[in-house]
């Protein structure tokens, strides 16, 4: 047995495997840091719990989220309603969602929760990766889920006003109105048609999607 183990040594030396002289087998009884031997370090960053070895990034073990992440400790806190670890900056400014780390971020379809990747919480509560949600700004403003503002748009519905003000329709669409359901605060109203968007007659968003047919209002026929 000794001299079989011996010779993964030898072999494991020749094939240029990383360790220590007394790194004798192609696997580790007892996961510890550092050889016992000669104190090589394995690992600049070592986890008892979850046996990870790493080069130092800063990262520490969440026993909520049951995995090591990659820190400094100080700049996350847990939030136990999402079950995931968020930047400082959120704590209290997020809408929670009850286990909403479990799901797969909806832009890549890959996991959220065991991602060295920062999630991005947005403020209908979904999650997405923080890579992901950069590259969605380059295509939309809408939450691929729920189709909520994924940020705060007050400044461009503003300059949409202008821009409304300052394109009058053709007189047979002058007096058009249409239903509209706004994706922000899922609220309805019956406004004016305007090919630039129609706002939202409760919380003022122009994020909003035709609910019915263009119809003349009947006290401007």
């Amino acid at each position: 047995m000794a001299a079989s183990a011996w010779e993964d040594g030898a072999r494991g030396q020749k094939q240029g495997r990383r360790g220590c002289e007394h790194y004798d087998r192609g696997c580790l009884l007892k996961a510890q840091q550092t050889c016992e031997g000669c104190s090589t370090l394995f690992g600049e960053y070592y986890c008892s719990i979850c046996h990870l070895f790493d080069k130092d990034k800063k990262q520490y073990h969440c026993e909520n989220c049951g995995i090591c992440r990659i820190g400094p400790k100080e700049d996350f806190f847990h939030c136990l309603k999402c079950n995931l670890c968020l930047a400082m900056n959120l704590q209290g400014k997020h809408k929670c969602i009850e286990n909403v780390s479990r799901q797969n971020c909806p832009i890549c379809l890959e996991d959220i929760h065991t991602s060295r990747v920062v999630a991005h919480v947005l403020p209908c509560g979904h999650l997405l990766h923080r890579t992901c949600y950069e590259e969605m700004l380059k295509e939309g403003y809408r939450c691929p889920l729920c189709m909520h503002s994924a940020l705060d748009m007050t400044r461009y519905w503003r300059q949409l006003d202008d821009e409304v003000a300052q394109t009058p329709m053709p007189s047979e669409y002058q007096n058009m109105t249409v239903d509209i359901l706004c994706n922000d605060c899922n609220g309805r109203s019956t406004v004016q048609f305007h090919i630039l968007g129609m706002k939202c007659n409760i919380c003022e968003s122009y994020n909003t999607a035709q609910a019915g047919g263009c119809r003349i209002s009947l006290d401007q026929q």
